[in-house]
């Protein structure tokens, strides 16, 4: 994913309950970073849930998608909640579903309705947040550019991950991707070529 410039995902863990016709619903999101990790929240949610039926699941991650109806009726589990991901725009995340049976059938409509809530409950509680790919950067620059500096930042879509104080100021910033080569040639205008962003990494962040 070190080419893509932006993507969906979500921002943190969460659980959503859901009871129809006294079965529990119990929906957890996770963000991941591969599908080794999907597997592992899942495993461990099978841990935490052993007395429950079903652990329905569905994952999307690394461009790998994978459900499963864990006993439900074909249909009825996993691809509901794969859908719910898949209609979000959300890569790097995924969704388990937890049903403990409360002896009232719900047929194949009851059971996709109720999954897929319970999905849906979940993702949108774990926030849904669009992550772009940042630049992280070093600027030096003299005390009377400082002031300048900080007042353009947010126009670039920038942001101050550290500063150092001396004779001269030393700047972190995290620069997103797309604003990089405008926000250099704003700085080499603003101070006749002094200010030169130097690249040392990047990263995946929130938009500033």
């Amino acid at each position: 994913m070190g080419e893509v410039t932006a993507f969906t995902t979500i921002k943190e863990e969460s659980e959503f309950h859901l009871v129809e016709k006294k079965s529990e619903f119990i929906g957890y999101a996770k963000p991941v970073r591969s599908e080794q990790e999907a597997i592992e929240t899942i495993q461990s949610l099978r841990k935490k849930h052993a007395d429950a039926r079903h652990h329905v699941y569905a994952y999307v991650v690394g461009g790998v998608m994978r459900y499963s109806d864990d006993g439900e009726p074909q249909g009825t589990g996993g691809v509901p909640v794969l859908d719910v991901i898949r209609k979000n725009g959300v890569e790097g995340a995924v969704i388990v579903v937890v049903r403990y049976f409360g002896g009232v059938l719900l047929g194949a409509g009851g059971l996709t309705r109720a999954y897929s809530a319970a999905a849906s409950g979940a993702l949108h509680q774990a926030q849904v947040v669009v992550m772009q790919r940042f630049v992280e950067t070093e600027l030096v620059c003299q005390y009377a550019d400082y002031a300048k500096i900080l007042r353009d930042l947010d126009r670039f879509h920038s942001r101050i991950d550290h500063c150092e104080y001396a004779d001269v100021i030393t700047l972190s910033l995290a620069v997103r991707f797309d604003q990089l080569e405008h926000f250099q040639k704003h700085l080499y205008e603003l101070s006749a070529g002094r200010l030169v962003l130097k690249e040392v990494g990047w990263r995946y962040d929130c938009d500033a």
